[in-house]
């Protein structure tokens, strides 16, 4: 069975637009689970560009799924995961100028740093995957620095357009999922994914899990969330017959 986090992050950058209280991310997250989703996920950056520290200490009360904290490997942020106990964070780059993450986690370069990061949040039994490029190397590294999951960055398969090229990248992500699954990872899946290119990636067998953001927010201004995420959830189970 292929499940569904949804990242409400979108929902507080609607809020940060107008400096208001409204929307409220902590209220789509509520409606999110009840619509039939299995995580919730949000991104803490370093700016706090959306998701405030308020927001993450309240929906670590309320979110009775699971709760999926993405971060950087910033000292800051890593002692707020560890006071919060989220269920699980998964580790991002970060750059304070880009709109949003821009693609997977450098693990190769960074093995001993990550490992340690990894040591220290499985201390407080705190679940990690690490978003990675469908790249063999980083996957590999994943494996040395103790990541639980990895999650497969999918922006560049979500932006491209000619059909050799999606076949390609497509042909990278379906190995990757099959090395990472083979050497024990959990895998997930999410960057860019949306209602219709959502579907090859549910036949990706080892993908288990998705998580999805963007799309489904900008489908809840039209429908409401609770109809967003429903719908999401009926296109990943119908793709995965």
């Amino acid at each position: 069975m292929k499940t569904l986090n949804v990242n409400i992050d979108h929902v507080a950058t609607l809020r940060e637009a107008r400096g208001a209280n409204e929307p409220d991310p902590v209220t789509a997250a509520v409606n999110a689970e009840l619509a039939g989703a299995t995580g919730i996920v949000c991104h803490l950056r370093e700016d706090r560009r959306h998701i405030h520290d308020r927001d993450l200490r309240i929906l670590r009360e309320v979110v009775q799924s699971k709760l999926d904290l993405e971060m950087a490997a910033n000292e800051e942020i890593i002692k707020i995961a560890l006071d919060v106990l989220p269920d699980m964070v998964t580790i991002v780059p970060e750059n304070r100028k880009e709109l949003t993450t821009e693609g997977g986690l450098n693990v190769s370069d960074n093995i001993e740093r990550l490992k340690k990061l990894v040591e220290r949040m499985h201390e407080k039994s705190i679940f990690v995957s690490f978003f990675v490029e469908p790249d063999i190397n980083q996957i590999e590294a994943s494996l040395i620095a103790g990541a639980d999951m990895v999650e497969l960055h999918t922006g560049t398969y979500a932006n491209l357009k000619g059909e050799n090229e999606l076949s390609q990248e497509l042909i990278k992500i379906k190995s990757s999922a099959q090395f990472a699954g083979e050497a024990g990872l959990k895998i997930a899946a999410g960057h860019g994914l949306n209602y219709i290119n959502i579907t090859p990636m549910c036949m990706v067998p080892e993908i288990r899990e998705f998580s999805i953001g963007h799309t489904i927010i900008s489908r809840a201004v039209y429908v409401g969330i609770t109809q967003a995420v429903k719908e999401m959830i009926d296109m990943i189970n119908n793709s995965s017959k």
